[in-house]
């Protein structure tokens, strides 16, 4: 029998590709800490995976009829991932983490609280102490280099946990590592950032696919485009009808 549940007003986005042992381990702890929260969805985001993740996903959902699946029919990266995601989402605010276990969902209370203040667009997780030391250096060099260009106010984009509204979301220009530039092209849509510092944790089971070259150099044409953007943007006037 179909369970009809009442719309949520928050959807959880976890884009995952090959993370079959850390499925459950993070529905488990996202189910905790949605619980605080109200009523919700969550929706895996599978990216063309040759493991046993959309197996694992179904498995979960058997008890969960909170619990969704999208399927990508071929690999499309992590960005294209999220905006399936947020584009089959029903509520209005979208949490986004990473699918690997290394963002902490006891976190997802305080990034949909943010948002209660309307002038607010995107809170945004910031890693302390991120483990790995290459993973730092990494993350400081790509951080820096558009923090200076973008001026974005935001020391960590490549944080996976991320609260946003969706109609914003949807409204900005799509393209491939949208999510390591929303706060620059959030706040170009007159929204305010808010930053929450989170916990990194390691990763349940199995390895990263992103290194140096994802994190800067592939983004260094996106980083252009974004700065553009920035500079092409014109006030919008608030029009209404006289009746």
């Amino acid at each position: 029998m179909t369970v009809t549940l009442p719309a949520p007003r928050v959807s959880v986005v976890v884009p995952v590709k090959n993370e079959a042992l850390n499925i459950l381990p993070l529905v488990e702890e996202i189910e905790r800490a949605c619980a605080r929260i109200g009523q919700f969805e969550l929706i895996y985001v599978d990216d063309g995976s040759t493991d046993a993740t959309v197996e694992q996903v179904l498995s979960a959902r058997a008890t969960r009829p909170w619990l969704r699946l999208v399927r990508h029919d071929a690999s499309s990266g992590q960005s294209a991932a999220v905006r399936s995601g947020v584009q089959a989402a029903s509520g209005a605010i979208i949490v986004t983490l990473d699918g690997d276990g290394q963002n902490d969902p006891a976190f997802i209370p305080q990034l949909v609280a943010a948002l209660d203040d309307p002038s607010i667009g995107l809170a945004a997780g910031q890693r302390l102490a991120r483990k790995g030391a290459s993973k730092r250096w990494q993350s400081r060099i790509a951080n820096g280099v558009r923090g200076r260009i973008l001026k974005d106010g935001t020391r960590d984009t490549g944080c996976g946990l991320k609260a946003f509204r969706r109609d914003v979301y949807l409204r900005l220009p799509y393209f491939d590592a949208l999510h390591r530039f929303m706060p620059a092209l959030v706040k170009r849509e007159g929204y305010k950032i808010a930053h929450v510092d989170v916990v990194d944790r390691p990763r349940h089971a199995g390895q990263s696919n992103y290194g140096l070259f994802d994190r800067l150099w592939v983004g260094i044409l996106d980083l252009a485009g974004v700065w553009w953007l920035l500079r092409r943007r014109r006030r919008v006037p608030v029009a209404q009808e006289i009746i």
